[in-house]
């Protein structure tokens, strides 16, 4: 057999293999893009994102906690600025705050963010779950200063220290600030140095809020959980669970031993109760 045919040969072989490779690698393609798509790899799931909303004094770094908790298990988190001005401000202002968002939201609130959020959610179709914290959960025509005389053992009023402002018309209004004494009714498990320090940066609520009566009660027709503190002296626990029962609560936990701000002492609590919320609904 002479070199140039054994060449030839060999070149033509290759040909032939490399024409079976690109067959069979063609035919393989199209198997996969034929395979039924229950064999194709599930995507992971899209988490909502988790937006936060304080009460009374306090500012958005009172969920710092909770936030840490929430990130490390992988949810988008936004703390909304409440700005304590009563109803007719904080809804309409939480509420463009959920517009700005794209895809599902767990909506949490804590105190009288639960008051804010009750409003601000109605309509939104984004917003999937509520979670109340320790928080109101009103219905329509009703005050937050109803639902705080509604059952004995508040008593964190007679520790707010009324101050004076005045507003941009011109007319005087009157701002509630939880004053040096008010551990007690406010946040009596965490440490006398914590307490200062949430003290010391609160935000004061306007005294009207109390009176505002709710327009809308999104609850109606948006699961909600609910969360009560066990030892809440700002909201009687006994007010916590009559809102979340008649609310519809598809979860309730208690922490026994917490204060109103659960929150800041028991985050894993907070988190894990606004977790078992983004599952059940996303």
């Amino acid at each position: 057999m002479s070199t140039e045919f054994s060449r030839r040969t060999m070149l033509a072989a290759g040909a032939a293999l490399a024409g079976s490779a690109a067959l069979t690698a063609g035919a393989g393609a199209t198997a996969a893009a034929a395979a039924p798509s229950g064999t194709e790899e599930k995507q992971p799931r899209v988490k909502p994102t988790v937006v936060l909303v304080h009460g009374g004094y306090a500012d958005s770094s009172c969920w710092n906690a909770t936030i840490g908790q929430l990130q490390r298990k992988g949810y988008p988190t936004i703390c909304g600025s409440n700005p304590l001005r009563g109803l007719p401000t904080d809804a309409p202002y939480i509420a463009s705050l959920l517009d700005s968002i794209p895809g599902p939201v767990v909506l949490v609130a804590h105190s009288m963010g639960g008051t804010v959020i009750t409003n601000a959610a109605a309509g939104k179709a984004n917003v999937k779950a509520l979670v109340y914290v320790a928080a109101f959960v009103p219905d329509v025509g009703e005050t937050q200063g109803e639902l705080i005389g509604k059952f004995p053992g508040s008593e964190v009023l007679p520790v707010s220290v009324p101050v004076p402002y005045t507003r941009a018309d011109g007319t005087t209004g009157t701002d509630f600030y939880l004053g040096r004494d008010g551990q007690a009714a406010f946040a009596a498990d965490i440490s006398k140095a914590e307490f200062r320090i949430l003290q010391a940066t609160q935000r004061p609520f306007d005294a009207d809020s109390f009176a505002f009566p709710t327009t809308a009660a999104a609850w109606r027709t948006i699961p909600s959980w609910g969360l009560v503190a066990g030892r809440d002296k700002a909201i009687p626990p006994a007010c916590e669970r009559w809102m979340y029962a008649r609310a519809n609560a598809r979860k309730v936990v208690e922490v026994p031993t917490s204060s109103h701000v659960v929150m800041l002492s028991h985050p894993e609590a907070v988190a894990g109760l606004i977790d078992d919320a983004a599952r059940a609904v996303c």
